[in-house]
């Protein structure tokens, strides 16, 4: 639940502390601060703030426990997830497994372009079933181990992975955060999701195709005689193995058990472990899924945990009610339209939880599109979707804020034909 304390100086406050220090994330670059520390201090201070508000004026703090549990609660679900994932990945990485399939790429002699389109490609088809975090994460390492230095090569590489990583979760019941949120509150059925697909894949392709045209000519130096060949550790498929398998069971266990998708990413992570186990005893050879662990970008973490913080005490204040004031003012469809900018801004999984709570009156077309919308329109920005944050910690210092802006005109252009495929399908031919 909200409470109306927009107008008060708590609620003032709160705001331009989530103000400046959103700033500070959009510029770490200038100031050379990590975002998860401004993340972490204005979401946890904005929380203190609303304690103070609350005492002062002797008011039962039981909402402000119950709001808090809540978010904890939605905080851990996406934390753990996360950290499940990237521990698979740091594991992939030390069984060669991304080293082996660079090794296959650039020894094919693939130009720059077709890497381009090769991982773009992956990306939008791996991501309805890995969830958009996690593609975007396996291609970025996969990308940058191909050249880390050539940055016309890697910056619109690592757009189109975000962007196509998105548009494939868009489409796809459990492909993203607010897709599940979407599905599981019942305002669409499995196959009304699978409908996106037209808006999402021609979107993702105009906007690949322009920044294509930047992407240089040539192709990754590749010496046979001079480069080693790289194979898979001992172990690397059983690996792969595992890490699909903790998505399968992840997926299934919500859609059958309704357990949260967290609850079967850390039973795949005790797998992983077992594993290890068993590996050691029977190659006498040991990979320490702890070691693995401890190679996980916290940051990334942390600044999942901060934002998701401010945001839920900038809605718990009512600040987020007003997003749903759009519907009431100039309609469904741009509201969700705009719903798509707002999400690049504020991350998109909050901003849907505040959708589905106000629950406006829509037909399905319409919860479609914002399911596209604030898909999609996380891309905008470099850290306006989780995938987006996470190729950020992967290539850091590549691909930042800075040069993802740069493109952020293809973004848009690929956003603005996503929803004109939708209209057309959706509400000129009925094919729904």
């Amino acid at each position: 639940m909200h409470h109306d304390l927009t107008h008060t100086w708590v609620g003032w406050l709160i705001l331009a502390v989530f103000v400046i220090g959103y700033y500070l994330i959009a510029t770490e670059e200038k100031f050379e601060i990590n975002k998860a520390k401004p993340a972490l201090f204005i979401g946890t201070f904005s929380f203190v703030l609303i304690g103070v508000y609350f005492n002062i004026n002797g008011l039962d703090p039981t909402p402000v426990h119950e709001e808090m549990k809540h978010l904890i609660e939605e905080i851990a679900e996406i934390f753990f997830f996360l950290f499940v994932a990237m521990t698979y990945i740091e594991t992939l990485i030390e069984r060669n497994v991304f080293d082996a399939l660079r090794y296959r790429l650039i020894s094919r002699g693939y130009s720059y372009k077709k890497l381009f389109w090769i991982t773009g490609i992956l990306a939008f088809w791996l991501s309805p079933v890995a969830d958009n975090l996690t593609t975007a994460l396996i291609l970025s390492t996969v990308l940058y181990t191909i050249d880390k230095h050539n940055t016309n090569f890697l910056v619109p590489g690592a757009i189109n992975i975000v962007v196509a990583a998105n548009a494939g979760g868009a489409w796809s019941p459990f492909g993203d955060i607010t897709t599940l949120m979407v599905w599981t509150a019942g305002k669409g059925e499995f196959i009304d999701f699978l409908m996106l697909f037209p808006a999402a894949f021609i979107g993702w392709f105009v906007t690949a195709w322009l920044l294509s045209l930047f992407v240089p000519k040539g192709e990754p130096h590749f010496d046979i005689f001079t480069t080693p060949k790289v194979e898979l550790k001992k172990g690397g498929k059983i690996v792969i193995a595992l890490g699909i398998l903790t998505i399968v069971i992840a997926v299934v266990g919500h859609i059958f058990f309704h357990f949260p998708a967290m609850w079967g990413m850390i039973f795949g992570l005790s797998l992983l472990q077992l594993y290890s186990f068993y590996h050691k005893r029977k190659h006498k050879e040991h990979f320490s899924v702890f070691v693995n662990m401890a190679k996980v970008e916290n940051d990334t973490l942390l600044f999942f945990f901060g934002i998701l913080s401010a945001v839920g005490a900038l809605y718990f204040i009512g600040w987020l009610f007003y997003i749903t004031k759009l519907y009431e003012v100039i309609g469904s469809s741009w509201a969700n339209i705009g719903v798509g900018f707002i999400s690049a801004v504020i991350d998109n999984v909050p901003v849907m939880a505040a959708i589905l709570k106000a629950n406006p009156i829509m037909d399905i077309d319409q919860w479609m599109l914002v399911t596209l919308t604030a898909g999609i329109g996380g891309s905008l920005i470099s850290f306006g979707s989780a995938a987006g944050v996470g190729v950020m910690g992967r290539m850091r210092g590549i691909y930042t804020f800075n040069s993802h802006m740069k493109f952020a005109w293809a973004v848009l252009a690929g956003y603005i034909v996503s929803i004109a495929i939708w209209y057309v399908q959706f509400e000129i031919m009925g094919i729904y």
